[in-house]
């Protein structure tokens, strides 16, 4: 199998935008993604609130657009692309990370794929390849329905260095779940790892080209992809290969990303390269040699993630996983909400965020709106936000 590359460099926000241009360049992004073509923005929103390592980082985003325009990439032909989660409010995270306010000011498409967007049945779309899915034709019998716009338009993912409580970890290959599932798709919870591959498989045919941006500023730790504990780590990751940039993401978390079954799997199949020794390190290697010996997501599991996989693989699967199909599903929905959002969020995250917002890139997140950035990143990430909100005021 031919060597995969991966571009990982060290960050700050000082040169934060000259990096990503740097590590997309080289990564190869130009020969990958074709100027022709639409480009979406594959925006991760793991949870409408911010926290830290856990949705695309707002300099994240900022940082491939203004690649993309320097590198004479169209602004017509640019959209961020949002999917609708039953748990997590796209138009509510948008804003709330920061999102919307870069989309605005660099003057792209906005789309979210649930709104107005035609879907076409994938049978459709991918022709005989869907005989070689490993599980997508089992948990939908008759198909389903993926965005029509993706057919024959570059997509650009845009994730975290983080955690999962499903996945082990989850970055580039996972962040295609929400856009090409619709909401049903926690019926294929229980084969998650061997539905990102099928993911994976549909990706390479509709698109004209898969890039990734990795952002690993913040990175979590943890029952992610949200009850995590974030740390400052500086580095950014870059690849065509969404396999090689999550087995490099894994690997600088501690794991060895042939025991994650997805990308084993994807490796196994030739969808790419998974074996960091097969893959090509350009930039700083040195970075990318790092171990942050992460304890990972199933040692501490929240009571929440507990309950997932009890009803996915353990105990309660079969009393209670049947009704997630059914019009009983809201149940899981109320409990994960109330859960999240009510109780962890403000008696136990917010503290984490609280802390996150005193390094540089929590400094630059509270104050977004405000600061202004050079060619190369933000010399200055504005105030503490103690100090912000009294100046406020």
């Amino acid at each position: 199998m031919s060597r995969s590359k991966v571009a990982v460099l060290r960050t700050s926000p000082q040169t934060y935008l000259a990096d990503v241009h740097r590590a997309m360049n080289l990564a190869g992004y130009q020969e990958i993604l074709p100027k022709s073509a639409e480009t979406g923005l594959k925006i991760n929103i793991s949870w409408h609130h911010f926290y830290p390592a856990c949705s695309t980082t707002p300099w994240q985003l900022e940082g491939v657009i203004r690649a993309l325009l320097r590198d004479g990439y169209d602004r017509e032909r640019l959209h961020g692309c949002h999917n609708r989660t039953v748990v997590v409010s796209a138009k509510k995270g948008e804003v709330l990370n920061k999102h919307l306010p870069v989309v605005r000011k660099h003057g792209i498409g906005n789309v979210h794929l649930y709104e107005n967007e035609p879907w076409i049945n994938v049978r459709e779309a991918v022709g005989d390849l869907s005989k070689d899915f490993l599980v997508l034709n089992k948990v939908y019998p008759n198909g389903f329905n993926i965005p029509k716009r993706f057919i024959g338009e570059n997509i650009i993912h845009l994730p975290t260095v983080k955690t999962h409580v499903f996945t082990t970890m989850t970055g580039a290959m996972k962040n295609a779940f929400g856009g090409l599932l619709n909401e049903r798709r926690h019926w294929t919870h229980e084969v998650i790892h061997e539905t990102l591959v099928d993911l994976l498989m549909i990706q390479k045919k509709i698109h004209s080209g898969v890039f990734a941006v990795m952002d690993g500023t913040f990175a979590g730790d943890g029952p992610g992809p949200r009850c995590m504990i974030p740390y400052v780590k500086n580095v950014i990751l870059a690849s065509a290969d969404q396999v090689a940039i999550d087995a490099i993401s894994a690997k600088l978390m501690g794991f060895d990303p042939l025991d994650i079954k997805f990308i084993r799997l994807a490796h196994d199949l030739g969808l790419g390269v998974g074996d960091p020794r097969e893959i090509e390190i350009v930039g700083d290697p040195e970075a990318a040699e790092e171990n942050w010996r992460f304890v990972g997501p199933y040692s501490k599991m929240t009571f929440a993630s507990r309950m997932q996989h009890k009803i996915y693989w353990g105990g309660l699967k079969k009393p209670l996983e049947w009704s997630l199909k059914t019009w009983l599903a809201p149940w899981a929905y109320v409990a994960s909400i109330a859960y999240h959002d009510y109780y962890w969020y403000p008696f136990v995250g917010k503290g984490r965020v609280d802390d996150a917002l005193g390094s540089e890139w929590g400094r630059l997140f509270f104050n977004y709106e405000t600061v202004t950035p050079d060619e190369n990143g933000w010399a200055d990430v504005g105030p503490m936000p103690e100090l912000a909100l009294k100046e406020a005021v």
